[in-house]
Parts: C-alpha cells; structure tokens; sequence
C-alpha cells in the first residue's frame, strides 16, 4: 500500500484522523443534521444513487454494501484510486444541493463530517456487510431483512437484479464459489442476526477509525509514522490522472464548431457549449471549483457546482444533450 493523505490528527479538536491510500476500504456513515431526514421520500432516495452511480463512473469507486435509512446512510466503499475525501465531498455536496433546491430550503443538510472507519477487508467486510443490511429491521422498519427496499441487500440474494455499479461478489464469495449458494447462504447468514445476538463488529474500531486485527492496525499506524501530507501534494498527484481543462475546451469547441474564446466568454445567454464545458471540467478534471472558476471568469466557486447541477438535470430531460455530452465526454474520461 502507498499512503497518499492523512489530516486532521486526533488533537486538541478531537477529530479522527482521515487516512487514504490506493485500494482502501471503509464504513462510511453521514447523518442529518439535527437528526433530521435527508429522504423524505422514494424520489430523494432514487436521486441518491443516481449520484452514487455517477461518482462510480467518475472515480473508479467499488461499493460493496449500502442502506440508506431516513435521516442517514451507510456505504462499505473501496477507493481502487485512494480518492476518498474527493469522492466524499462531492457525494455529500451533489446530495445537500440536490436537496436543498427540490425542497426549497438553504444551509447544511449533513451533521458535521462524514465518518469514515479503515476496514481489514479479508476479515471484516462479511460481518460489516450483514451489519448494515441489518439496519431496517432493527429499526422496526420491516420484519423481514428482503422487505426493505433501499439497500443492496435484495440484490445480494437475488430478489431483485442488482444495480451494475453494486459490487457483492467479494462478500458472496467468501460464503461459496457458487453464485446461487452463495446468495442462499447469505441470506442465512444474514438472517441470522434477526434470530439471534451478534456482535457488533462496530465495536472493536480502534482509535475511531480502524477495525481490523491488532497486525493490521499495526501496519496501517507504520504507514502513518512520517508521512503526513499536505493537501496541496495529494492534489498535484491527482492531477496528473485527469484531462487538463484545456483540453477538454478544445474539444468541445471542436465539437461544436465554436472557437474556444466562445467557450471562455461569459454573459451569453444560451451558450451551451460554454455550459457544457463548465460541466466536464467540474466532472472530470479534478480541478477544485474556485480554478474552473477562474479559468470562466466566474467570480463565486460555488457558481461552477450550481451550473454542473444544471446541466445534469438537463440531461436527464433532454436525452440529445446526455447523449452528445456522453459522446465528447468518451475522449478523455480517466
């Protein structure tokens, strides 16, 4: 493993530290704030995992087990790249504005930081995984574990197809090389925790943030000895995986038979070759807002977001845009 980023040092603030490096996996947990929803109903779920699904396209994420509850969700995610505060941040961030504008509110929807726990995957991703499908019968939500219907459970034991971004085949296959044995014995073990008392692999996190064996806590606390990293370095690194914004300009200008000073110029109305490049440039360069910003001519950051926003809600009435922006978006996706 190559550690890419740790920050936020257990101090004086309290707060965990976050780790990150290629092929990590975690638990991750964001809550509403206030305890308050963050679904309020089957559209506000549905949007959820459109962005899950988005953030898998983009970023090369593996999720492995999700639930979304009523005022809080749980995710087992794998970083193959070692991106998760870029992922995080974007998934929570997509979700909040999402949110905030169909339901005409403003301010923070998520309690504070999402909790992120570093899992030993060979001994701790089969318990985790019944752990969190678990939830909704716990929670008196249904009796039966298959009733609920926003988690990856029913996809784990073949109630229903499985989304193409679910990836259950790690945990199924510790059960049987078989697929249909597989899922069966799943389901019993799963079934299991509604039956009887099962520990809560929860507990035995150590430090906040790392659930594994005492070898595997010792060889992530030797990763961490000496390699702390500002973010400034991660984001150089990252860089380098990414189209430059350039690039992705001169495509669209190609594409659509404008010159790129077209692209760049604000204040016109209509232009959406301009608004296209906003989009991939927010999507696929790795470029924090306030440079793409920049880079337009757009003085507020948060400017870029809200017209990516836009523009992916377009694309979701007009399949002629998603099928072009999809098209030119093929030359250069990381």
């Amino acid at each position: 493993m190559t550690l890419w980023f740790v920050r936020d040092m257990v101090g004086s603030m309290g707060r965990p530290i976050r780790i990150e490096y290629k092929g990590a996996l975690y638990h991750i947990t964001s809550r509403g704030n206030e305890r308050r929803k963050i679904f309020l109903d089957e559209k506000d779920r549905t949007q959820f995992l459109r962005i899950l699904a988005d953030y898998y396209d983009r970023y090369g994420i593996l999720i492995h087990a999700y639930v979304l509850m009523d005022n809080h969700y749980h995710l087992i995610l794998e970083t193959p790249k070692g991106n998760l505060l870029k992922v995080m941040h974007g998934l929570n961030g997509s979700y909040t504005g999402y949110f905030n504008r169909r339901h005409g509110r403003v301010g923070h929807l998520l309690q504070g930081r999402y909790k992120a726990i570093l899992i030993e995957k060979d001994t701790y991703l089969l318990p985790l995984s019944r752990y969190i499908h678990l939830n909704p019968a716990r929670a008196g939500r249904v009796k039966k574990v298959d009733q609920y219907e926003w988690s990856s459970y029913r996809g784990y034991v073949g109630r229903e197809k499985e989304q193409r971004w679910m990836e259950s085949g790690c945990v199924l296959s510790q059960l049987s090389t078989k697929p249909a044995r597989a899922r069966r014995k799943y389901k019993e073990y799963v079934e299991e925790g509604i039956r009887k008392r099962i520990d809560d692999p929860l507990r035995e996190v150590h430090g906040q943030v790392i659930l594994g064996t005492e070898r595997f806590i010792e060889q992530t606390k030797e990763l961490l000895r000496g390699k702390v990293l500002t973010p400034e370095i991660v984001e150089r690194e990252r860089l380098q995986e990414h189209p430059r914004i350039e690039e992705i300009v001169g495509e669209v200008a190609r594409r659509f038979g404008v010159k790129p000073e077209v692209i760049r110029a604000g204040g016109t109305r209509g232009n959406t070759a301009r608004q296209v490049a906003l989009y991939l440039s927010h999507r696929y360069t790795g470029l924090s807002n306030e440079a793409i910003g920049k880079y337009f001519g757009i003085i507020n950051s948060s400017g870029v977001s809200k017209a990516s926003a836009r523009v992916t809600e377009e694309m979701l009435k007009d399949k002629r845009l998603s099928t072009l922006i999809h098209d030119v978006s093929s030359s250069f996706k990381a």
